[in-house]
């Protein structure tokens, strides 16, 4: 416990409801929701996630995940409408993955989703595939550079629980990857 900082237990740093460790800022609680039920169906699936990840390009993931199979699949949460229809930049992450997907809330409405990715719809418990994704193969030299850059990045998250001193005086943290 000499590791952790003042007025803290390590109970709250594996606490998932602890907002400061889950949430930089940016998502709503919408957002929250939605991205939690779509990790858990994932989960349910086999497959590994990981949420907020920095691609190559400078731009971040809402999730990203990688089934037993090796596919590598991205998942934008909408948390509503407008969410959706401000978000231009959804067409780059084909790049990095196999199926795209999007995630949404039951009291978003579907019609204006794009029909050329997949769609989850998540209440927060769990979620539902209602539409598969398109399987776009990535190159082997893609999958493998976006495959490392998962790994260290879980890794790296997995070791800030280990070790928050060294994550806060910010010396590790996902920039480096």
């Amino acid at each position: 416990m000499a590791d952790l900082l003042p007025d803290e237990s390590l109970e709250s740093w594996l606490d998932p409801d602890t907002p400061e460790r889950l949430i930089d800022g940016r998502q709503s609680e919408t957002a929250l929701r939605v991205r939690r039920g779509v990790g858990r169906l994932i989960r349910q699936l086999g497959a590994s996630c990981i949420a907020e990840m920095t691609l190559v390009s400078g731009r971040r993931a809402d999730l990203v995940a990688i089934a037993r199979t090796g596919e590598i699949w991205i998942i934008e949460v909408k948390s509503s409408l407008a969410d959706l229809r401000a978000d231009k930049k959804w067409p780059d992450y084909r790049d990095f993955c196999d199926r795209l997907y999007f995630a949404t809330a039951p009291e978003v409405p579907l019609d204006p989703f794009p029909q050329d990715a997949g769609l989850m719809l998540s209440d927060g418990y769990g979620a539902e595939i209602l539409r598969e994704a398109t399987l776009h193969k990535l190159a082997g030299a893609r999958r493998k550079a976006v495959t490392l850059r998962f790994a260290r990045m879980a890794a790296t998250r997995l070791h800030d629980l280990m070790d928050p001193r060294l994550s806060r005086g910010g010396l590790v943290g996902d920039s480096l990857l």
